[in-house]
């Protein structure tokens, strides 16, 4: 009974972690439209207004850079495109979704994120992903919402028989003892829980927050 109520509780798990993680992925295409996508058709629409009425020789500058512009947007809504898939992470995998998120928070210029990988990367069954993707990514909103940081850092180390994740940033910190009952980070750590990793995160006030999750292989084999 045991072993059943386990297996339900992490099927259960996955499944909230998936349609956090759709949900998420509608917000940030949302802010992304409106805030970098509209911004971009916008300027367009102004500088081809002023067109309108001429076209001589002096202006041909100004359509080349409507042109770059108009090449700009859609990049744009290329990059988007990538992570409009609601099964992100089986599809591109925790690491390719990871950089994408990261690239995401550079190109909105959020804070300046840098993403290293250190060892051969392993193989993880897709649902561990899904939860270890959704543990990660309620970090990053943290650090959005209220680190107040310029800089952050997502280091994934692959060892021989466990990944390593280490997160930090730079932001404004915390008193952990005044958010032992933050419903986010209770969130993660029973995540990390249902996949047997160890999880700790720290902080100090003015010095920053770091994340470290210890994922062992053993349920991928």
């Amino acid at each position: 009974m045991d072993r059943l109520e386990a297996k339900q509780k992490f099927e259960k798990e996955l499944a909230n972690s998936q349609l956090e993680i759709q949900e998420q992925t509608l917000k940030n295409i949302a802010w992304e439209l409106h805030d970098n996508v509209g911004q971009l058709l916008s300027v367009a629409n102004i500088q081809l207004n002023m067109l309108l009425n001429t076209t001589p020789l002096e202006f041909h500058d100004q359509i080349k850079e409507t042109k770059e512009v108009v090449k700009e947007s859609v990049t744009e809504i290329r990059s988007l495109s990538k992570i409009l898939n609601s099964d992100v992470i089986q599809k591109n995998g925790l690491v390719t979704s990871l950089k994408l998120e990261l690239e995401r928070f550079n190109r909105l210029n959020f804070l300046e994120a840098t993403f290293k990988i250190e060892g051969n990367e392993a193989f993880i069954k897709s649902e561990n992903e899904i939860i270890i993707f959704r543990i990660l990514q309620e970090f990053f909103s943290n650090v959005i919402k209220h680190a107040k940081a310029n800089n952050l850092l997502v280091h994934l180390n692959y060892k021989q028989t466990e990944l390593e994740i280490t997160a930090k940033d730079d932001g404004v910190g915390f008193d952990p003892t005044q958010n032992n009952e933050n419903s986010g980070m209770q969130t993660m750590k029973g995540r990390a829980e249902l996949l047997e990793a160890d999880l700790s995160i720290s902080s100090k006030i003015g010095e920053g927050t770091n994340l470290f999750l210890k994922y062992p292989y053993t349920h991928d084999k």
